[in-house]
């Protein structure tokens, strides 16, 4: 019976090449690690990806909204503060949300319309998220969770719940719902 030879110093070459990948692939992966707020991602009321690398170096305020609530009329207030600030670097982004009450029953269609003929919204609205959870949207993981934005942990306790972002993504406030967005601790943070 003849045998044949093999090559081991291919075969060799595999096996520390492999074993190399198996060491690397076996580092454990630090879900604890801060991240990267220009890294999130969303989906806008129209049904289309929303990159937050569009908000670098803007202030951000993220809030959670609903049409029924008792806070609804903070639409009016959201709307003038981006109107009078958005040429300055502010932007908001709104995240509609019936986790609270069930007070934002409707479509995203309904609820643009809503915004739009009721206070001229003109500023990002997003989708219909979970705001908390098993189901909590990845942003709100962000702005929830210390371990993720690096800041503070918080909670989202009802609608129009605000969070302000700096110009270079770190995460420097978490605002009770009922604080109007008009103050002053917010037009502090808008100051240079």
């Amino acid at each position: 019976m003849k045998h044949k030879h093999l090559s081991f110093i291919p075969v060799a070459a595999l096996l520390l090449a492999c074993a190399g990948a198996l060491c690397v692939n076996a580092q454990p992966k630090d879900t604890t690690a801060v991240k990267d707020f220009y890294s999130l991602t969303a989906t806008d009321i129209h049904g289309k990806p929303f990159s937050f690398v569009s908000l670098e170096g803007k202030k951000v305020m993220i809030v959670n909204t609903a049409s029924e609530c008792g806070n609804t009329p903070q639409y009016g207030q959201l709307q003038e503060l981006y109107e009078t600030y958005q040429d300055k670097g502010l932007v908001i982004v709104g995240f509609p949300s019936n986790d609270f009450g069930g007070q934002e029953p409707g479509t995203e269609a309904e609820i643009e319309s809503f915004c739009q003929q009721n206070y001229g919204v003109t500023f990002p609205m997003m989708s219909k998220v979970h705001t908390k959870g098993a189901e909590q949207h990845p942003v709100y993981q962000w702005l929830t969770h210390k371990a993720l934005n690096g800041g503070q942990d918080s909670e989202v306790e009802w609608n129009f719940h605000k969070f302000l972002i700096d110009t270079e993504g770190h995460l420097v406030m978490s605002l009770s719902a009922e604080m109007s967005p008009l103050d002053d601790r917010v037009m502090s943070w808008l100051q240079p």
